[in-house]
């Protein structure tokens, strides 16, 4: 039996495969059907069919493992430069986008190593070193990647630690959707795009604010506040200052009227001068940490964002904004009752903290 192209697996993985087969063939010499061989060693009836074959034409001999069909043509040192050569991304190889292609990965290996492989030798390279096509994260261009681990190494040590025991820690971030939901995968007919129907007409936004509040040994607390927007004249359109005060005052009532640390980023209605003179004359019970700026992914209420819009709001084919407005404070209130899924939402960010 042939690997095709080593087939990924280890000399030690190739001789304990054969010792499978060897055993095979003696079933087979024994008078076992094909079925039975399947069920023996846990494989599928085509395997076992394209072994009995073998052992039929070729006896014993034919189902010995002869190797693998050919060899990488890279070396272990060609791999590292050509991982290298990748993880710069595809604009320092002259490309203006960042999307590798298994065209271009062969381009690269063409003018870097003089070795020519085809379309469907790239993937099995790419594979086998551990490569996959994946559906790339965004990040702004004019983040800091040093100034976000500083962030998580220094500041959240120091935050999640604080002179008075116990002081909750809420993390504070707005979204708002309107009438086109986010799209999801569904099952349809193979070949056939499923449609979803929403409303061509009509206008409107969902402005939601939402705050994740975290106490060792007290469970997680989901607080949120919405405001709908119809489109109609004179109507505000968004969330203010004033409905991120009343988030505030109403969690500092439902967590013991103690202090709270609230983490958040520089949006707008966080720094104006309304809620900067509010926290002035409330600083005996709340503080403020900043977030290092283009840096989302370590605010876990982005995973509540995240987690409403793909389970509760995906497809959704509302009829109108009020229908948007009810399915999002019913997702919502969903996960108010879920206190380890909101634990789950902070450990997806990475900013660990034992005892909670």
């Amino acid at each position: 039996m042939r690997y095709a192209t080593g087939g990924g697996l280890t000399a030690a993985e190739q001789e304990k495969r054969e010792q499978v087969r060897m055993a095979a063939a003696d079933r087979f010499a024994q008078g076992w059907a094909q079925v039975e061989v399947a069920e023996e060693f846990r494989v599928t009836r085509k395997t076992a069919s394209r072994w009995y074959h073998a052992w039929e034409l070729g006896g014993t001999a034919a189902l010995r493992s002869r190797g693998p069909a050919s060899r990488c043509r890279l070396g272990p040192v060609d791999i590292a430069r050509l991982e290298a050569i990748l993880r710069r991304g595809p604009q320092a190889c002259g490309w203006e986008d960042q999307r590798w292609t298994l065209a271009r990965v062969r381009q690269v290996i063409a003018r870097t190593f003089g070795q020519m492989y085809t379309l469907a030798g790239v993937w099995t390279l790419l594979d086998r070193y551990g490569w996959s096509c994946q559906l790339p994260a965004r990040r702004a261009s004019e983040r800091d990647d040093g100034a976000v681990e500083v962030w998580k190494a220094q500041v959240w040590s120091q935050v999640k630690a604080p002179r008075r025991p116990g002081t909750p820690i809420c993390f504070v971030d707005e979204t708002g959707q309107g009438l086109r939901p986010p799209r999801a995968r569904t099952w349809g007919r193979r070949g056939v795009t499923p449609i979803i129907r929403v409303p061509g007409r009509g206008s409107g936004r969902v402005s939601v604010i939402g705050m994740v509040c975290y106490k060792p040994g007290r469970r997680a607390r989901l607080f949120y506040r919405t405001r709908v927007h119809h489109g109609r004249p004179g109507e505000r359109k968004g969330l203010g200052w004033a409905d991120c005060r009343d988030l505030l005052a109403a969690a500092h009532a439902q967590l013991d009227g103690g202090r709270l640390v609230l983490v958040w980023d520089r949006l707008n209605i966080h720094v104006q001068a309304e809620m900067i003179g509010f926290l002035a004359a409330h600083a005996d019970w709340v503080s403020v940490v900043l977030l290092p700026t283009y840096a989302p992914e370590i605010n876990p209420v982005e995973g509540v964002w995240s987690h409403l819009k793909r389970t509760v709001l995906a497809n959704l084919a509302a009829r109108d904004i009020d229908q948007v407005h009810r399915t999002v404070k019913q997702g919502l209130k969903r996960m108010q009752y879920r206190p380890g899924l909101i634990v789950g939402f902070l450990a997806g960010t990475g900013l660990a903290w034992e005892g909670l």
